[in-house]
């Protein structure tokens, strides 16, 4: 139906109000429209006038009124967009934040091309965003100032280390020798060397004056500058006077690490083993299911087959079982306690590793037992047994406090919670009133135990990603990485909230990176100086 007009709704409230019998009905007719739409629009009339009648602006006034509000929008809008470009003007972001920022985001581990995408970012206006070549002068600049900053720290930081774990990486060919201390994770030392031979490492050695123990892989060049540094210390022990204190005698140990690394390839060779007798036996079986449905022939042979597939595929199986089994068995002679919840020492481990090996057969595993009856390969035993009697002379009072620190860090399903309160009565009783400075001490003794040079690894992994980023590493760029490693604060962990080099125990003036770049070497070796002769 058509919509009625604004004079045809007026007439059909007349109609409705004022009219006589018969004269709705002709103006519905007449407005081609219903009765009871003559009525709707009576009541809408009525409604508008009564609207009409009551207190309030007009029309007129609403209009004006909101006229004059969007003007009061408009400008207020253009005022927020004026502060926020005042604003953006007034950050500081000037030649010294460009440098910072391109130094500390390659730190980081960004490429040059995507620092250029950051600052495009943050400049916006193209005109002034450094391309790529200046970025790389930039960091360049700064990464021979980390190479004079290292050279004071390493004076300091090197000679803090007892512990380190040693390893080569190669870029292009070319040897970095690196070393970590694993319980800061400090890395002390990132040198690009011409060969890796034992004199090029007896040399890099030379700044660890305290270091007392060494894992590291069997390299035949690092273990060779390992054998000089101890004989160099061993006949300067003999030749020392009374007075004199010299370099503590160096211990070394081979890495679990790669052996664990080693065992792999064997175990995964039994693997396969069981995967293709796993597949021959689908195929069998697939075989014989298709000769039952076709019907085509007797099916007792496939059926033998089928059942032969089977005891090869039980056979590797069982195989690659004991394989595992003996293995984990070795792996368990280098942990901190026996099964048995006694500490462990190197009669029983080397008596685990030798049951170990008689079940380790084979060319396969030759690589992995030579390691495994290594002397040194339970090294970290021997220094782990030195180091608690240190830290506690009494043998029962030892014996008391290591039990309840695996009560405590270790417990067993089968052991009672209150073992824990129960052995902590035994210790005080045992151990006098300094009880807890001596279990202090050998829970340091138990949980500074380096057995495995993964730290040393964490950090290769690092810099190969930075490598496979800029395709080789210089020694500066090599050099301002390793500074923003040490100086860069842990976020997760039980390092958290502290940078390597305040794990190491270092006191420099400050732990900022950016402030350690901008203190010319001079000052920094004499506030290191100052700093040493007052503590």
């Amino acid at each position: 139906m058509a919509k009625v007009s604004l004079f045809n709704r007026i007439g059909n409230a007349f109609a409705v109000f004022c009219g006589k019998h018969g004269d709705i009905t002709a103006q519905a007719q007449q407005a081609g429209c219903s009765r009871q739409t003559a009525y709707d629009h009576a009541d809408k009339v009525e409604q508008a006038l009564t609207d009409a009648q009551l207190p309030g602006p007009s029309r007129a006034d609403l209009l004006e009124e909101n006229r004059r509000l969007r003007e009061d929008n408009q400008h207020l809008r253009e005022q927020l967009a004026e502060a926020q470009q005042q604003a953006a003007d007034t950050i500081p972001f000037g030649p010294s934040q460009r440098l910072r920022l391109a130094t500390n985001t390659w730190g980081m581990g960004l490429s040059l091309n995507l620092i250029e995408d950051i600052f495009r970012i943050l400049l916006g206006d193209t005109a002034k965003v450094p391309d790529r070549a200046t970025i790389g002068r930039w960091v360049l600049a700064w990464a021979r100032t980390a190479g004079k900053v290292l050279v004071v720290l390493d004076e300091h930081t090197c000679a803090l280390a007892r512990e380190a774990s040693l390893d080569e990486i190669f870029f292009r060919q070319q040897t970095v020798l690196m070393a970590v201390e694993p319980f800061s994770m400090a890395w002390l030392l990132g040198q690009r060397a011409k060969d890796r031979k034992g004199t090029t490492w007896h040399k890099a050695l030379e700044p660890f004056v305290r270091l007392e123990f060494v894992q590291s892989d069997q390299g035949s060049g690092l273990q060779k500058g390992l054998r000089l540094e101890v004989e160099q210390r061993r006949q300067a022990a003999a030749k020392a006077d009374a007075n004199a204190k010299p370099k503590p005698l160096l211990s070394n140990g081979l890495d679990l690490f790669h052996i664990a690394q080693e065992a792999r390839k064997p175990l995964r060779a039994c693997w396969r083993g069981v995967e293709k007798a796993f597949k021959a036996y689908e195929k069998a079986q697939a075989k014989l299911a298709k000769a039952k449905a076709d019907k085509s022939q007797a099916v007792g042979g496939l059926t033998r087959g089928v059942e032969t597939a089977w005891a090869h595929v039980e056979w590797y199986w069982s195989w690659y079982e004991e394989q595992e089994k003996a293995w984990q068995r070795a792996r368990g002679a280098f942990e901190s306690f026996r099964p048995d919840g006694q500490l462990n020492d190197r009669v029983w481990a080397q008596q685990e590793i030798k049951a170990a090996c008689a079940e380790l057969k084979g060319p396969a595993w030759k690589k992995v037992r030579k390691l495994l009856n290594d002397v040194r390969t339970l090294a970290f035993l021997d220094r782990m047994h030195q180091e608690l009697v240190k830290a506690e002379p009494r043998a029962e009072v030892r014996e008391a406090l290591v039990r309840l620190w695996r009560l405590e860090h270790q417990p067993r399903p089968h052991e009672c919670p209150a073992a824990a309160v129960v052995a902590r009565v035994v210790c005080a009783r045992l151990g006098g009133a300094d009880w807890a400075e001596a279990y202090a001490r050998v829970s340091l003794a138990l949980e500074h135990r380096l057995r495995s040079s993964s730290a040393v690894e964490c950090v290769n992994s690092i810099v190969r990603m930075q490598q496979a980023r800029h395709r080789n590493l210089s020694q500066p760029m090599l050099d301002l990485k390793r500074l923003y490693w040490n100086c860069r604060p842990f976020r997760e962990g039980p390092r958290a909230g502290q940078c390597p080099y305040q794990h190491l125990g270092a006191a420099l003036p400050t732990f900022d990176f950016w402030e350690l770049l901008q203190m010319p070497p001079d000052i920094l070796r004499q506030k290191l100086s100052s700093q040493r002769v007052a503590a």
